[in-house]
């Protein structure tokens, strides 16, 4: 048996390695190339795509308003104008996002396939397991089917968004931190943080959308001159509306109903105010630390 040197060794490594290249180096270099450009065509779309979907859903610098994400319909009078707008100013923001996420997933997704077809990877097996998941997912997964078709029409129909004070059902309300495509994040009073599936809400009570009403109940005592307590109340609202804080935070003359109820102790008289979406708690807490005093000065009681 013949022993070869070390530097035979080498030698035949060497042109295996000069032969390898030969051979498969034109083919990997062109592969290596194809990825690279499959990447950079996927960031690349990815990118124009998500420029046009800002163009689309954010205002520009100049201020004009998105409109192609229009509400279906207008809830707020022609009055509250500014507050529409800012309204589908937010809904085309949220919006926005999930179609980023979506052409996101999509455009890496066919990268990845066209990868493996330059790779040589066979990707029938693929599609085959691509087909088999969506009908797992007709069958075996309604519920995200129903998740996903009801956060989209959710969205599109401006039901609310992120910032909202909503009620969702029994022990869920607060403001809402995100909205997706399968669940809606809800922040509570105690700062407990709720994950609510989409497919479950059933109802949708929005304390933040065109205006809300700031309620005050006033008690009096039996015997009170009615007609002189509404005189006070009237004077003191309407001089209390005029100035800061609460100025910027009602949007229409407030109201005094009258006599709102009796119970045992004495009579309620209620005070009414539109505000702006979200302040009509901050808003009932000033009227009420203002006008209570006020009766009081002219010399009305609760008892």
């Amino acid at each position: 048996m013949l022993r070869t040197s070390p530097v035979d060794d080498v030698s035949n490594k060497a042109a295996e390695a000069v032969d390898f290249v030969d051979r498969y180096g034109p083919t990997i270099l062109a592969g290596a190339i194809k990825i690279v450009v499959v990447l950079i065509a996927a960031f690349v779309l990815r990118a124009v795509l998500r420029k046009i979907i800002d163009r689309i859903t954010i205002p520009g610098k100049e201020g004009k308003k998105p409109g192609l994400l229009k509400p279906l319909r207008e809830r707020a009078p022609q009055a509250l104008g500014n507050l529409v707008s800012e309204r589908r100013e937010q809904r085309a923001r949220t919006i926005g996002s999930v179609l980023k996420s979506i052409v996101t997933i999509l455009i890496f997704g066919i990268a990845f396939l066209e990868i493996m077809i330059v790779i040589g990877l066979d990707i029938t097996p693929v599609l085959t397991s691509a087909g088999i998941l969506g009908v797992a997912i007709g069958f075996g997964a309604q519920n995200l089917v129903k998740d996903f078709l009801s956060g989209m029409f959710m969205l599109l129909e401006d039901q609310y968004g992120v910032g909202d004070v909503v009620d969702l059902g029994p022990s869920i309300t607060g403001t809402v931190e995100a909205v997706a495509l399968r669940t809606t994040t809800i922040r509570d009073t105690g700062g407990t943080v709720w994950y609510v599936r989409n497919g479950e809400i059933l109802r949708v009570g929005n304390s933040s959308q065109g205006f809300a009403v700031a309620v005050v109940d006033l008690p009096l005592s039996y015997g009170a001159n009615l007609a002189e307590a509404t005189k006070v109340l009237e004077r003191r609202v309407a001089d209390v509306a005029e100035k800061e804080p609460l100025k910027t935070d009602i949007t229409a003359k407030p109201e005094v109903l009258g006599v709102e109820k009796f119970t045992p102790e004495g009579i309620t008289l209620r005070v009414t105010v539109k505000t702006r979406p979200g302040r009509q708690w901050a808003v009932q807490r000033n009227l009420r630390a203002q006008l209570m005093p006020a009766l009081e000065e002219a010399g009305f009681t609760a008892k």
